[in-house]
């Protein structure tokens, strides 16, 4: 299987367990408040069930979110995940390898430019390596979005200065 397949795959299994882990919370924030609607007798048992229908409120926001990341993650695979030449520009779909700089010293990451996704960790096959998702609405994203191999741009990450430099694309 194609490694960006691979890793696709892998963030479709992130979007169901987000998908059926906020519709469990919304179910079980559900039941919470309608049990103690029924016992309702005093004025605090009334702001309990309101807090559990907030509650519930925003776990079902939650997966509707994740939901809706779900079918653009999908539109998007099923488009075609093409294959970037060294020579080409960052942009939906690639693979690329950067260098990190700062005071610390240097590191590397592989990330994957994707619609949706930003900050997930995938690994790899056999629990070989891994990838971080990076969106066009990120910063990392804004400032990747174009760049070519050699190039450098400086970003703020956690409140630390940081030099990236674009290494290799797939």
């Amino acid at each position: 299987m194609d490694i960006k397949r691979f890793f696709i795959e892998e963030l479709k299994r992130v979007y169901s367990e987000r998908i059926a882990s906020a519709a469990r919370a919304e179910s079980d924030a559900g039941q919470a408040a309608e049990a103690v609607r029924a016992e309702v007798r005093r004025r605090e048992d009334a702001k309990d069930a309101a807090l559990q229908g907030r509650l519930e409120s925003g776990h079902r926001r939650r997966r509707k979110r994740a939901v809706a990341e779900m079918e653009r993650l999908l539109a998007f695979a099923e488009g075609g995940v093409r294959r970037f030449e060294p020579s080409g520009r960052v942009g939906l779909g690639v693979l690329v390898d950067v260098r990190i700089e700062d005071e610390a010293g240097e590191d590397e990451r592989t990330l994957f430019f994707l619609p949706v996704g930003a900050g997930v960790e995938l690994h790899g096959p056999g629990g070989d390596g891994f990838v971080v998702v990076v969106t066009p609405g990120s910063p990392v994203g804004r400032a990747l979005m174009g760049s070519q191999v050699g190039d450098c741009f400086e970003i703020v990450v956690e409140g630390q200065d940081r030099e990236w430099r674009v290494v290799d694309l797939m």
